[in-house]
């Protein structure tokens, strides 16, 4: 059936992003790793402030302070806490079951871990030093910054339209600042160095693959990418959804229907949010190094303008649209020579991404990648209306 087409080609798609790495094998391998991994990062920003904005209504730009919080949650986990088999007798500690809890005093730009190295040179063999498990760093990252959404998503509840973009701006502005300032917690500007998500490598199919290998990041973006898109698209057809989209249309009149919109904004800012984090806390762990300078105004431009150009009221378009423009702007990074003069395409690039984000708010303001599915979409419609009336034209 037609009306099945649109899930059968999202399955197929998963499936070619599942084989592509095993099947592709030219020379450029970890390059072109790095910019799906990059791509399926910011399609999880993309789609998740489409589901904010587009469903919701709230044009935030805290999205990217939010990453930021998960990322540097799960990076002060990583450099300041560590689990060891016994006491150090030196640094601040506290037992739990089967372990040690080792907290670090931050430093700055220097060594954290001067108390546990000369602890450790006292051990008896055999002792050991784990940093927290990966898997709870990132847990950490995510409710730091879903809470973070919450608070958000309380102190702007009377705020609309432009005053919640401005709050949003000035909010991410001031952490940037204070990521920056606070050098003896997040190393300033010098950046959070963070361990890989595989620091003792992993094998997938009987292959090894070591600490820095892109197989194993392209994975675990994906899966990231794919578990995030399957629950915002149940967020978005659900009853939730629902209420989200009269949170945009008009909140006075579902707050009269009996639509709780409290409750239901500070939900899309936590959900959002989380979402954002984890992802931060993941691309941390997967470029090992954290900076003040991810959530500069011109990166969360970015986001929205490929949520914009893909779609904002469609969380697979705003996804399509982010991973098409990350692509795009890689490739567009070639430089040619038109009559003699040689032209910069580094800069230009981001000319003609500004001339495509014009047209598409002037021409189609659903988005170029919401277009080309509504237009498949009345298409198969069409073809199924001509097919049942031939149907019925022969019964007669």
């Amino acid at each position: 059936m037609i009306s099945h087409a649109p899930k059968a080609a999202g399955y197929v798609a998963a499936a070619l992003l599942v084989l592509f790495p095993l099947f592709y094998s030219a020379g450029n391998y970890d390059f072109v790793m790095h910019l799906w991994i990059t791509a399926f990062y910011y399609a999880i920003f993309a789609s998740s402030w489409a589901l904010l904005a587009g469903y919701g209504g709230q044009f935030s730009f805290a999205h990217l302070a939010f990453m930021a919080l998960g990322a540097y949650g799960a990076g002060i986990l990583d450099n300041y806490v560590f689990l060891t088999s016994l006491p150090t007798g030196t640094c601040t500690e506290f037992g739990i079951p089967g372990a040690n809890v080792v907290l670090l005093p931050p430093s700055g730009t220097g060594d954290a871990t001067a108390c546990l190295t000369a602890a450790r040179a006292t051990w008896p063999e055999g002792a050991t030093v784990s940093r927290v498990p990966l898997l709870l760093q990132i847990a950490f990252g995510a409710g730091l910054g879903g809470g973070a959404g919450w608070l958000i998503g309380t102190l702007v509840l009377r705020l609309r339209a432009a005053y919640l973009a401005l709050f949003t701006v000035g909010l991410s502005e001031i952490l940037r600042a204070v990521l920056s300032a606070e050098i003896w917690l997040t190393r300033g500007q010098a950046g959070l160095p963070m361990s890989p998500l595989f620091p003792d490598g992993v094998t997938i199919l009987g292959t090894s693959y070591g600490p820095a290998a892109k197989l194993p990041a392209y994975y675990v973006m994906l899966g990231l990418f794919l578990g995030t898109l399957a629950l915002l698209l149940w967020v978005a057809r659900s009853r939730i959804g629902l209420f989200l989209r009269s949170l945009r249309e008009d909140e006075d009149a579902a707050e009269a229907l009996g639509v709780d919109t409290v409750k239901w904004k500070r939900a899309v800012f936590v959900l959002t949010a989380a979402i954002a984090a984890t992802a931060g806390a993941v691309q941390g762990h997967y470029v090992g190094l954290i900076t003040p300078n991810t959530i500069v105004l011109l990166q969360m431009s970015l986001v929205i303008a490929m949520a914009v150009i893909g779609g904002l009221e469609n969380v697979v378009a705003a996804a399509i649209g982010a991973i098409l423009i990350s692509f795009a702007l890689e490739f567009l990074r070639t430089d040619f020579t038109i009559m003699g003069h040689e032209v910069d395409m580094t800069t230009w690039r981001l000319v003609f991404f500004g001339l495509l984000l014009m047209l598409t708010l002037r021409f189609l303001r659903n988005g170029v990648i919401q277009g080309a599915l509504m237009w498949i979409e009345r298409r198969g419609v069409g073809a199924q209306t001509v097919a049942k009336r031939r149907a019925t034209e022969e019964t007669k």
